[in-house]
């Protein structure tokens, strides 16, 4: 290193570069060593766990069980068996605490897995308390069976000693003889002296039924006194859930009536517009607009809906609507906007690029709102079929059932599909359609009568009229067509207003 045949500077500058390199690859070996450790300790936890988990299931199946011995002999055996399980289980508490040790401390040296720790810690110790709690009211029933069972064989030993002593005192040998007569007095002593002892016997047997007897109704009476609370307890809980679920009916129906009110009003508002046609615009899509932001509102609603659900509400006094209606309508409500927007902008283009007048537009948009009653921008093809006459159409009458080729034809063009209502749109179209053909042929007429007219003047004279048309054909118009008045308010004799003649026919 100190030799100037070697760049010192450079072999310095890597060893220092590979010593740092060899440093970090060290702490980080550590590191990983320290992180697997402490996996394993938690995986070791976890394995212990499930262990002691799988031996307390396995006890609670014994502690569980229903037997409590059907004899004196079966209740005494199942006895023993409890109380050797009872040593088992006090003999494990030293192991189930060790577990919960560890996990404590796994749980404070906040290593991973920290809350799954803490959520098993909790419930291996309510099993365990479970265990030792079904251990508990095992051996105290076992305890009352081996007392009535006791009770029971006392009984019956005492039942077997008088029946057998019943033949002797109810026998009707009295001796015949002196000797006969001294010994039946003998074996009568040695009875009494028997039934004194048994006399006790009996009475304690008694004395102990009436015990049982006393226990048996006084238990019955805490069960009863248990059962009870729990009852009221069980009615208050179900009091607070019936009342929670009528706030959420009632909130329900407060979002829901007022929806569907609303939805009612924006309705008629959207449908009774008026105005010019480019204001029926605007005012159409602002409605639009708030039909639209008015999508929270159903989503709300919704929720509602689905809380009702999941608490079983399958009735509600407060309202009449539902979700689904309320959701159907604002879609009816949603596409009746853009519909309008359509048919408005149709017309608009219509009066602008064919000469059909806003006021017939007018016209049509209002005998069709006349005949729409329930205002769902629809008609049927009753409605459809007045509505048309209400506009001059001249439609023959029909009885019911019988076949209308006129107004068939009409429905070939409005309803092809026969859904059997015409829209808004679609009747708007077929009345510009027919209109936009009265315009042409007025036009027309109108520039014929022009060229009959000397220098294109705005009315005809009778004479020219009778010069370039037939008899017949002058006298109607002479017949029909008003006198024409010039800007003045003169009225020139023997000229006929042309223009007004041939709008009025077309109109009509």
């Amino acid at each position: 290193m100190t030799s100037s045949a070697f760049d010192t500077s450079q072999v310095k500058d890597k060893r220092d570069t590979i010593n740092g390199r060899f440093q970090k690859i060290k702490s980080m070996a550590a590191s990983r060593r320290a992180k697997l450790n402490e996996s394993h300790r938690l995986h070791q936890f976890f394995r212990d766990m499930d262990d002691e988990e799988s031996w307390i299931k396995e006890k609670k199946l014994l502690v569980g069980s229903e037997d409590y011995g059907r004899d004196l002999t079966g209740v005494q055996n199942l006895r023993k068996k409890h109380k050797r399980l009872e040593a088992e289980l006090a003999a494990h508490e030293p192991a189930i605490q060790g577990v919960l040790d560890t996990g404590k401390k796994l749980s404070d040296d906040n290593t991973i897995g920290k809350e799954e720790i803490q959520q098993r810690l909790a419930q291996f110790v309510e099993h365990w308390k479970e265990l030792k709690q079904l251990a508990a009211a095992r051996g105290q029933r076992l305890e009352e069976s081996l007392e009535y069972q006791q009770f029971v064989a006392n009984v019956e030993e005492e039942e077997a000693w008088i029946n057998e002593k019943m033949t002797l005192v109810a026998s009707e040998d009295y001796g015949d003889t002196l000797a006969a007569i001294q010994g039946l007095l003998k074996k009568h002593e040695a009875f009494e002296t028997d039934f004194t002892v048994h006399k006790d016997r009996v009475n304690d047997v008694c004395t102990n039924g009436q015990d049982l007897i006393k226990k048996a109704l006084e238990e019955t009476w805490r069960n009863l006194q248990k059962i009870i609370k729990e009852r009221e307890l069980e009615l208050q809980k179900e009091q607070r859930r019936q009342e929670e679920n009528d706030k959420l009916r009632q909130e329900f129906a407060q979002h829901a009536n007022a929806f569907h009110q609303w939805i009612q009003e924006t309705r008629s508002c959207m449908v009774e517009e008026s105005g010019t046609l480019e204001s029926q615009l605007e005012a159409t899509k602002r409605k639009h607009q708030e039909i639209r932001a008015m999508r929270s509102q159903l989503k709300k609603i919704e929720d509602l809906g689905a809380a009702m659900e999941e608490a079983l509400i399958l009735d509600n006094k407060y309202t009449e609507h539902s979700t689904v209606g309320l959701a159907q309508q604002w879609d009816q409500l949603d596409q009746l906007g853009m519909r309008m927007q359509h048919n408005l902008e149709q017309q608009i283009q219509a009066r602008n690029t064919t000469g059909v007048t806003e006021e017939a537009l007018k016209e049509f948009s209002m005998m069709f709102k006349h005949f729409d009653k329930d205002k769902s921008g629809r008609l049927n093809h009753q409605e459809f079929k007045s509505c048309l006459r209400s506009l001059g159409y001249d439609l023959p009458m029909v009885e019911e059932g019988e076949p209308d080729p006129e107004f068939e034809a009409i429905l070939d063009t409005v309803d092809p599909n026969r859904d059997g209502h015409v829209s808004l749109q679609e009747y708007m179209a077929f009345m510009i359609s027919r209109e936009t053909e009265n315009v042409k042929s007025s036009e027309e007429i109108e520039s014929a009568f022009r060229a009959l007219s000397s220098e294109g003047k705005p009315y005809v004279t009778k004479e020219e009229l009778y010069q370039n048309l037939t008899r017949e054909q002058a006298d109607y118009c002479v017949s029909h067509m008003k006198p024409y008045v010039d800007g003045k308010g003169r009225e020139l004799p023997t000229a006929f207003d042309y223009v007004e003649f041939t709008r009025s026919l077309f109109v009509n």
